[in-house]
């Protein structure tokens, strides 16, 4: 009788049967069970391990997305398209890895699973230090929103999938039966949403300023490590965690040895990667140059603080003019400091000036004062907050001149500050004959921003002007405008007049014509913008779309032209070289274009055109060891010893431990009479294979002119 039951139950008995009951829905109890692996880990970890472990898995995707739009912006900039292109990749990984994830915690249930799930979160995390710099121009060709999306496919999709695959693994650990279901889920994706919070809000607030971006990666690859370490039970897969573990400590190590973490950021703020170069305008004036992301936005000069290189800057100035010509103690608010390049002009043209600057990134400030030349001492006023909280704190009706240098690019434009309401808040703090100035980046014709800004200008402001440095009206070239709007009659006359009387001698602004203003704003519908409706971004699109279609086919056509170039150099047609590196310069911004017809002017000895040439290749890129060489070469021709070595100083710290230029460092320290550094230089040079018969017959010959 035994025998037969035991046949009948196995056969589909009562035990069977009450399964099948149980599955038709009269009860859930023992249905789903975990793995003995996961029971293990439920029982012996705190309860709340399941929910730490979601909620700061998602905290690291969202501290990544975060984190991507930053460390994009130098190479593509802050745009709509990045955007929309991170929070796209990075939701498809996200959902991507929900998928695979929920695969694998049905075919491997186990907290071993999970373990190297983390592991390899965070080694993918790591690797986006790496990659960044192999792939960030490694799409140029393609049309922007395809370079935007594979770059950030590239870099961000990886890491966001595999932490995507976190939760369905932890929701199959935890869920012990079906009764509970419903809130065993619904507190786990609760956490998860939590943790996604946390991580948006401790990276805007915290990580990036704190740290900086390549840092803030570092971070999350190192808390992923951890956690696979201290709960993903990796003992029980040694064959497959222990490379795991390998190799993160291997690129974990060579991350700090190999300057992966650094960046040509001298500061990380929460809006942008400031960097400070050095260059030389025309004339050979050293400037200091400060990039924010990836835009250059202002030359400095330490020594000269009214220079002004730019010409919307000298508009700017003209219309100050005027102003200290009916006020010779005027009141000058600027919205956007950047470099203070125009607060310092008039600080030292006008003394007694009242000058205030409205700039929202106090870190841009800091480097004015540590590196652009604002004086501690200096009496400009800066109020570090966005314009639309900080202008109506301001007294009414006591400013003669608001500049406003918010539009500094055409990428990402604050349209909030374009509207009718802030219009009419800027226009309150105006005294009667005051003006609103204002530099705009747009095409003429074509471009749609402008005649929207201008409209929307005429709607707070009886008179409105459009200026810049010529008078073709009919150029519709990417340009930078001055639009100046007042309550009083602005006159070209009166501009002039005021100038003229100042010393300034003959002005450069140019009014378009009220004619022609009108029919250029009648050409096209242009739109109204409020709070409620500016679409800014989708105004200033095409052209910056136009913009990089126009120079993917330019930089295409002047690396041909460059090519024929070398070829030309090499067969020794130098006049003929010079003429395609030029080609190929009026193209694109082409560093080595530059630094080629610098050295075939060098061979023609032209060492003055030469560092020309050299100056612009090493504006474009600082990082150009062979252009710092060159020009260091180029001085050392001139005999201006002390410039030559500091430039084959830094092409040495650059990387181009050449012979040639240890041979040319040891003949301008020779010159110098230090003969200890050129003997050492000398010994290198020779270790390197410079030929010993060349450079003592050169050191010979400074000497005996000494």
């Amino acid at each position: 009788m035994s025998r037969k039951r035991a046949k009948r139950d196995r056969q589909g008995g009562p035990a069977h049967q009450e399964s099948s009951q149980a599955n038709r829905g009269r009860s859930a109890d023992g249905v789903i069970r975990s793995p003995a692996g996961a029971r293990t880990w439920l029982q012996l970890a705190t309860p709340l391990a399941p929910y730490v472990i979601v909620f700061v898995a998602s905290a690291c995707v969202l501290i990544i997305e975060i984190v991507a739009g930053r460390i994009l912006a130098p190479t593509i900039g802050v745009s709509l398209y990045t955007w929309t292109s991170i929070i796209g990749i990075v939701l498809a990984g996200i959902s991507a890895g929900n998928y695979l994830g929920g695969r694998m915690a049905d075919r491997y249930p186990s907290q071993t699973t999970l373990g190297l799930i983390l592991l390899a979160a965070s080694i993918s995390s790591l690797t986006v230090l790496y990659l960044l710099e192999a792939v960030s121009h490694a799409f140029e060709g393609l049309p922007l929103q395809w370079r935007i999306v594979f770059l950030t496919t590239v870099l961000f999709f990886l890491p966001s999938m595999i932490l995507g695959m976190v939760t369905p693994v932890v929701i199959k650990l935890k869920l012990q039966n079906l009764t509970d279901a419903g809130n065993v889920v619904g507190k786990i994706y609760a956490f998860a949403t939590v943790g996604s919070i946390f991580g948006t809000f401790i990276t805007g607030f915290v990580l990036i300023q704190w740290i900086g971006s390549r840092e803030t990666i570092l971070l999350v690859a190192l808390v992923l490590f951890v956690m696979a370490l201290a709960l993903g039970n990796l003992w029980q897969a040694k064959s497959a965690s222990v490379p795991l573990v390998a190799v993160f400590v291997a690129l974990g190590s060579f991350s700090f040895s190999s300057g992966t973490l650094d960046s040509d950021c001298i500061r990380e703020s929460n809006y942008y990667c400031i960097r400070v170069t050095d260059a030389e305008v025309e004339g050979g004036q050293p400037v200091k140059v400060l990039h924010l992301d990836n835009l250059l936005h202002s030359y400095v000069s330490l020594e000269d603080p009214t220079l002004l290189v730019y010409s919307y800057q000298n508009v700017f100035a003209e219309i100050a003019t005027y102003v200290a010509q009916q006020n010779p103690s005027p009141r000058v608010l600027f919205i956007g400091g950047g470099g203070y390049t125009m607060p310092r002009h008039l600080e030292a043209v006008y003394p007694q000036s009242t000058l205030e600057v409205i700039e929202i990134d106090p870190e841009v400030t800091r480097v004015a004062f540590e590196y652009l030349g604002l004086r501690p001492d200096t009496a400009i006023v800066t109020y570090n907050e966005d314009a639309r909280m900080a202008v109506p704190k301001l007294p009414r009706g006591q400013y003669d001149l608001v500049i406003g240098d918010m539009f500094g690019s055409d990428v990402s434009v604050p349209y909030h500050l374009t509207t009718r309401e802030f219009n009419e808040q800027v226009g309150a703090l105006l005294k009667g004959r005051g003006i609103y100035a204002v530099n705009v980046i747009d095409r003429l014709h074509s471009g749609r921003f402008l005649k929207a800004y201008v409209n929307t200008l005429q709607r707070t402001f009886p008179y409105v002007y459009i200026l810049q440095d010529n008078a073709r009206w009919d150029d519709d070239r990417l340009q930078t405008y001055v639009v100046a709007a007042s309550f009083q009659p602005l006159s070209r006359a009166a501009l002039e007049r005021a100038n003229m009387e100042a010393g300034r001698g003959e002005t450069v602004s140019r009014f378009m014509p009220e004619d022609t203003l009108a029919s250029w704003l009648d050409s096209s519908g242009a739109i109204l913008l409020t709070d409620n409706y500016a679409p800014v971004d989708n105004l200033l699109a095409p052209i910056y779309l136009a913009r990089d279609s126009s120079a993917t086919k330019n930089v295409s056509e002047a690396k041909r032209h460059y090519n024929a170039g070398v070829e030309l150099e090499g067969r020794g047609a130098l006049q003929e070289a010079i003429e395609e590196y030029t080609l190929a310069i009026e193209l694109t911004e082409f560093a080595q274009a530059h630094n080629n017809r610098g050295a075939v002017y060098a061979k023609l000895g032209q060492p003055e055109r030469a560092i020309q040439d050299y100056d612009e290749a090493i504006r474009l890129n600082p990082q150009y060891a062979l252009a710092h060489f060159n020009r260091g070469a180029a001085y050392l021709d001139l005999r201006q010893f002390r410039r030559a070595i500091d430039d084959l100083d830094e092409a040495i710290r650059l990387g181009n431990p050449l012979a040639g230029v240890y041979a040319s460092r040891a003949v301008a320290y020779a010159a110098l009479g230090e003969d200890a550094q050129s003997e050492a230089d000398i010994d290198r040079a020779l270790q390197l294979g410079f030929d010993p018969a060349v450079l003592t017959e050169e050191i010979d010959n400074l000497r005996n002119q000494r």
